[in-house]
């Protein structure tokens, strides 16, 4: 008995290493979320800034465009999470190619449902200025996380410094 389940133990943990394996090898060509004629600002510096309100340190970058402009999907992946937060407002998560989540606030409107599969560049929401972002200039927050940490980004140096090995600035992304 003891042989058998010490058997299905190393079965689980080769599959688990071969799904994660899989997931890093999935090719990450990547999309910006806005349209670049639609983009109308982003501050570059915005990312890991710090004071940010009541999220201490800012772990994205806000992408400033026309009310109601389409989100599109960065990537093809799966939405794991949408709601409502009081600082996020409208929100959205994506799970992405090599373990990364994808991360919307602010939106107007989210179009799509949880748990289901988007293609790269599908339209998933509408910007908006929802959560704490009301009486702000419309824009969407956007930004890149990994499950598995980038040890190498690691800072003791800045505030929240061991949150940032999760934490990717979109800027190098965005090919705009």
């Amino acid at each position: 008995m003891k042989n058998k389940i010490f058997i299905y133990i190393k079965l689980l943990l080769k599959v688990v290493t071969f799904v994660i394996l899989i997931g890093f090898l999935i090719p990450n060509n990547f999309l910006s979320p806005i349209e670049k004629k639609n983009i109308t600002k982003i501050d570059p510096e915005s990312f890991w800034y710090f004071p940010w309100g009541e999220s201490g340190v800012h772990k994205g970058i806000d992408i400033f465009c026309e009310e109601d402009t389409d989100i599109l999907s960065p990537v093809s992946g799966f939405i794991y999470s949408k709601g409502y937060g009081s600082l996020s407002g409208n929100y959205l998560y994506i799970l992405g190619p090599k373990w990364r989540k994808y991360y919307f606030a602010h939106l107007d409107t989210v179009l799509i449902n949880n748990y289901s599969y988007v293609s790269k560049g599908g339209v998933i929401g509408k910007v908006g200025n929802t959560g704490n972002a009301v009486g702000k200039p419309i824009h969407l927050h956007f930004s890149i996380e990994t499950i598995f940490p980038y040890f190498w980004l690691y800072n003791r140096n800045t505030l929240e410094g061991e949150k940032k090995m999760f934490y990717l600035d979109p800027m190098k992304y965005l090919k705009i």
